[in-house]
């Protein structure tokens, strides 16, 4: 019988080998496809580790960024670097990270967004997720600049209590290196 622990950390309570574990279980799980740039998006915020029988099966994390939307600056927690080892896809265990980054969002975020695949839609969007319908935006270094191709794939989450949202709306998030989103 295999042993599950859940354990939620903050980065700078990560030892450097634990965060060369999950770099590597992230290499693994994006087949390659997993970048500096990547990696360092989802450092500085709160991370959920997943281990069984003291091997690291599964992570995610949330970090602070801002949002604008119709005028104002959210304070919004965005999921990044969700992954679950191949071999033990399909089990829950990515739904048992998600609860928990839920659990932050909703202590921590007026509300909680994220960029998903195609393979891992259906996973947030089961958990109530909602696809934003309105326009997609950055606050680049040259001012606000669209980003049409991550709408259809920008998903948030309002906890109870949170912001309320013009579905309609634009939503310009913080600038960053590599993929804003």
């Amino acid at each position: 019988m295999s042993e599950t622990r859940l354990r939620t950390a903050h980065t700078s309570e990560l030892a450097r080998d634990e965060l060369e574990e999950v770099r590597a279980l992230l290499d693994a799980g994006f087949e390659g496809d997993f970048s500096d740039e990547d990696f360092e998006h989802g450092l500085g915020g709160m991370h959920v580790l997943v281990h069984e029988n003291g091997e690291l099966v599964a992570h995610g994390s949330v970090v602070q960024r801002r949002v604008v939307h119709q005028g104002r600056a959210l304070r919004i927690g965005y999921v990044e670097a969700v992954v679950v080892r191949a071999d033990l896809r399909r089990r829950g265990l990515a739904g048992r990270v998600m609860a928990e980054l839920e659990r932050v969002i909703d202590r921590a975020y007026v509300l909680g967004a994220l960029s998903a695949s195609e393979d891992g839609a259906g996973l947030y969007h089961g958990r109530g997720w909602q696809v934003w319908g309105g326009r997609i935006g950055t606050l680049s270094p040259a001012g606000p600049v669209l980003l049409p191709e991550e709408e259809g794939s920008t998903y948030v989450w309002v906890p109870p209590g949170g912001v309320r949202l013009d579905p309609a709306g634009r939503l310009d998030f913080d600038w960053r290196d590599g993929d804003v989103l």
